[in-house]
Formats: C-alpha cells, structure tokens, sequence
C-alpha cells in the first residue's frame, strides 16, 4: 500500500490520479490533499478519500470546509506552512506535485526535504529552480518520475538504454487550437478560442499555454533538467494527432518513441506505479484506424513563445524563473481581457530585455526574482493597456 500526497488535487492532474486510485485501491491510499479555491470538488474528495489532512489557500477556506463537512473532518490547515506541512508528512510514500504554476515549488521542495519520491506534474519546479533542485533530490535520494506525458515518454523511452548514447530528444507538440491560422488571424482570437484544445482537456491556464506554445518551452526547460541535456539537443515537433509522445534518438540512428491515446491516465498511473505498470480502463490505440501520424517544424514567428522559452533556457540562472512568472501574469491578463492573445509573447519579451542579475544560488533567489518579474510584468501590461 503506497500512501499519496495530492499537491492540487481539484485541478485535471489531481482528479485524474485519483480516479486511479479509486480503480485501485488495494495498492494506493490518500494520505492528504491540498487544493486551491475549489472547495466543492475538494468537499467530495475528502467524503470520498478521507484523508488525515488537507491544506487550503486562507484561513477562511479552512473554516468554511470545516463547517461543511461537520462531524469528524480530517485535519484542515491553510496557506504555504499548510502546503508544507502536507507535503513533507512523515507516512508519505510518494508526492504528486500537481499545483498549478511557481505557487507549486516550494511545497515540492519540502517534500523533497522530506526525502518523498515525486510523482512531478509541477513543470515550474524545474523551470524555475532546476538545478537547485534536481541537486536536492540527489542528496536527498529522492526520486521525480515525471507525469507530463511528453517527459513521460522520454522517461519510458530511456529505460534499458544507456544515457551515454542518447543523440538528441524530441518532445512532440499538438500545435494547440492555432496550428493552422495566420499571425494576422491570431491578432483576434478570444480566450474562449484558446481555451478549445482539440485533444487534451487542460485546465485554463495550461490550455493558453498550449496555445501560445509556452507549455512546449516550459517542457524543454523541464526535459534540460531531468534528463541532463543542453537546449542545442532538445528539439520539438508538432505532430497534430499526439499519438507518439515524445521520442529519444540514439547516436546509431535509432529512434525510441512512446505511443499512446491522449490521455494523462496513462503517464500518471505509471509515475505512481514504477517500475511496475497497472491495468487502466482506457481503449486501445488502433493506428489502423487513426491512418497517418505526422510532423512538422513549429512556427516560431507565429509562436514566439517558445523562442522566448529556449532563449531564457541559454541564458541560465533565474532568466527561466522571470519567463515564467511574465508568462503567468500574461496570460491571466489575457484571460481576463486586458490584452490580446499576441500580447502575451511581446509582454514576456519586454520583460526579459530589462536588466537582471541571474544568479541562481539558493531558492530565496527564485522567489526574489519571481516577484520582481511579476510586478514588471504588471506594469508593461499597464502600458500596453
């Protein structure tokens, strides 16, 4: 029996791995549970779960779950030092770091402190603190078995294969809703737009990534850290089906992919799982029916979020952090139509170009810069408005 941590646990990756759960609960037990504001979802989870402790963000969230649920409720603490506390909970087999955003790298750092194995969904963990800390995880024996399904397919596609011979990575993208319109088109869109993917159902903010092609750029920060390979070797394909996942070449030509229908059941349950693999109630891929699968080049004037992504990953220290946190307070403002949707690359560029000192020694720096980035990104969005 492996007890969880579900760090985000209202938010698709959450709702997911617990459906996993429920289909196996000989083999998993929620241990705690943390969510942000949707106190509804996360009222039926712990009915469902029953965990021993939950966090939520303010104190008065604490109260009003505690007065909903009545009776016998489990532990209910709030904000970061609840996050924490959670995250680095003695009994804890392995974390699930679903938190949505930078929001999601502190309590990943306490659960690694706490020497739990990461089941990683919190892509912005490594883009912004990266080499601080896969050099935690290291000392700490940690193990982060990715769950996005691009690092998923890398992470399968390596097994057996010696790290020494890797060629190159190849992380595949589905080019999102705006694959096939115009710059001049893009100047229109509406969130409502954005937020229709046409083969995965993401959360809001992750579904505007797609569309800007950001989340693409934040899977290469991501892959540079977990698989130890510089930007020159991480490429990315747009393959419009995401049936292949992601791919890794051997320096013999040999090309390992990992295929799959789109479904992040599958890379979730194999994180939580590993090195095992589990039955999942999910149809059968039948390429016969699906016909072709294809690739091409991404537009990197139609997206130039993802040349922002990989200029920022050269630069090295905190550049990740500052695209990051621009590119949050971006595409909220997007959302809530302050800006347009082509805004978002030249809000995230312009504060880039500002001066900055990127050194990257300790997590203080991450967050130092991660504030500074948001404030100068309000107030080029202030311009711009």
């Amino acid at each position: 029996m492996k007890n969880l941590v579900i760090l985000g646990s209202t938010g698709s990756i959450g709702v997911n791995t617990l459906d996993i759960v429920a289909a196996h609960p000989d083999r998993y037990r929620v241990l705690a549970l943390t969510a942000g504001n949707n106190i509804e979802r996360l009222e039926e989870q712990i009915r469902a779960f029953r965990p021993e402790v939950v966090a939520v963000v303010s104190e008065s969230q604490a109260s009003l779950l505690r007065n909903r649920l009545g009776g016998a409720p489990p532990d209910i603490l709030w904000g970061v030092q609840g996050l924490m506390a959670c995250a680095s909970h003695s009994s804890a087999h392995m974390v699930v770091s679903a938190i949505v955003g930078a929001a999601g790298l502190v309590p990943t750092m306490a659960a690694i402190e706490a020497g739990h194995d990461i089941a990683l969904a919190n892509k912005e963990t490594l883009v912004t603190a990266g080499p601080l800390v896969m050099a935690r995880a290291a000392a700490r024996g940690v193990r982060l078995v990715p769950v996005d399904s691009e690092h998923s397919a890398i992470f399968q596609s390596l097994e057996g294969h010696r790290r020494g011979d890797v060629r190159r990575m190849i992380l595949t993208a589905s080019g999102g809703p705006f694959r096939e319109r115009s710059l001049a088109e893009l100047s229109q869109v509406t969130p409502a737009d954005a937020l229709n993917h046409p083969n995965w159902s993401m959360g809001r903010k992750i579904s505007i990534d797609s569309a800007t092609m950001m989340n693409k750029g934040l899977e290469v920060i991501e892959a540079r850290w977990l698989f130890d390979l510089p930007a020159e070797r991480i490429d990315v394909h747009v393959h419009p089906q995401s049936i292949v996942h992601s791919m890794v070449e051997y320096i013999d030509g040999s090309v390992i992919a990992q295929l799959g229908l789109p479904d992040m059941r599958t890379p979730i349950a194999y994180a939580l799982s590993y090195p095992e693999r589990i039955a999942l109630n999910i149809p059968q891929l039948d390429l016969c029916q699906i016909g072709r699968l294809t690739f091409e080049r991404p537009d990197l004037q139609k997206f130039a979020c993802l040349k922002l992504a990989y200029e920022a990953l050269r630069e090295g220290g905190t550049a990740p952090t500052v695209l990051n946190a621009a590119n949050e307070v971006a595409v909220d403002a997007f959302l809530h139509g302050e800006i347009s949707f082509l805004n978002i690359s030249r809000v995230i560029a312009a504060v880039l170009e500002q001066p900055w000192d990127h050194r990257l020694d300790h997590i203080d720096d991450v967050l130092r810069a991660d504030r500074r980035a948001r404030s100068r990104a309000r107030k080029t969005i202030e311009a711009i408005a």
